[in-house]
């Protein structure tokens, strides 16, 4: 395989995400080339079937729940190691046992310490849909998401040109593999718009000072079509915090930190689950 050649949106890349795509358009340079073109997308299309992520939140939105995609990571930039011991496994059976709709696995391993084998171990000790939450910026590793076993990927609009997102959105839709489409302004989400995808991702982090502030999403959920699925990500930690997404329109979130440094995730899981 090529090279991947970096392209990058109109706007300034934040400095953090900018040295993070660097190194991560390396790592694919040297995965692609140890597993080609060729075989990763032999072993995607040989993967088991993908679960239903859009599905999976639309019934527990339609049903006036919180859909809670729990977030499964052993560290951040921002948070340094965040949990240790660290087991998938066992995480991914406590978000189940505690009413969460679907789960996000960290697979970047520099900057969060996740490998591809903390998705596969998480999704096959439960049955519901997991993203596969990374920086992705080539095709090899769409194929490579749905070869690990990942039912729905993340783009990430500030790291991605439209013709990128749209690139990527296309492999995925051909694989039966959902979209989150995440983004941090009105002008992300502009963009976040010519995509297909109904899943919505509103990040509350700031990529050039990593703080959180869930008025990010206060602002931008009711920018968002009534055909689309906003999701609320970054900074909720309480059931207040659920309510006040709920009532801009986000009854999906995605939540990560606060859960992983809680001691039992499955309680915590629920008391967001239950908020509303």
């Amino acid at each position: 395989m090529n090279a991947p050649i970096i392209v990058t949106p109109s706007h300034a890349v934040p400095d953090t995400l900018a040295r993070i795509l660097a190194d991560k358009y390396e790592e694919v340079r040297a995965r692609s080339a140890a597993t080609p073109m060729a075989e990763i997308e032999r072993q995607a299309h040989a993967a088991t079937p993908p679960r239903d992520f859009v599905a999976a939140l639309c019934e527990v939105v339609a049903d006036g729940r919180v859909g809670l995609i729990a977030e499964i990571k052993r560290a951040s930039p921002s948070g340094g190691l965040i949990r240790d011991p660290f087991e998938p496994a066992a995480l991914a059976q406590d978000y189940a046992r505690g009413g969460a709709t679907c789960l996000s696995v960290l697979t970047d391993a520099p900057y969060f310490q996740g490998t591809t084998e903390h998705l596969k171990t998480a999704r096959a000790a439960c049955t519901l849909p997991v993203l596969r939450k990374d920086f992705m910026v080539h095709p090899w590793q769409v194929f490579e998401a749905r070869a690990m076993g990942a039912d729905c990927i993340l783009l990430i609009m500030a790291a991605l040109a439209d013709r990128q997102a749209e690139e990527l959105e296309e492999i995925a839709r051909s694989l039966d593999m959902a979209v989150l489409v995440e983004v941090h302004d009105r002008a992300e989400l502009d963009r976040a718009l010519g995509l297909q995808t109904r899943l919505v991702g509103i990040n509350n982090r700031n990529l050039r000072t990593l703080q959180t502030d869930i008025a990010t999403s206060e602002a931008l959920c009711p920018l968002v079509p009534a055909d689309r699925i906003p999701v609320a990500e970054s900074g909720i930690r309480t059931p207040d915090d659920v309510r006040r997404m709920a009532a801009v329109g986000a009854r999906c979130i995605l939540v990560g930190e606060s859960l992983m440094r809680q001691p039992d995730v499955a309680a915590a899981a629920g008391e967001l689950v239950h908020a509303l």
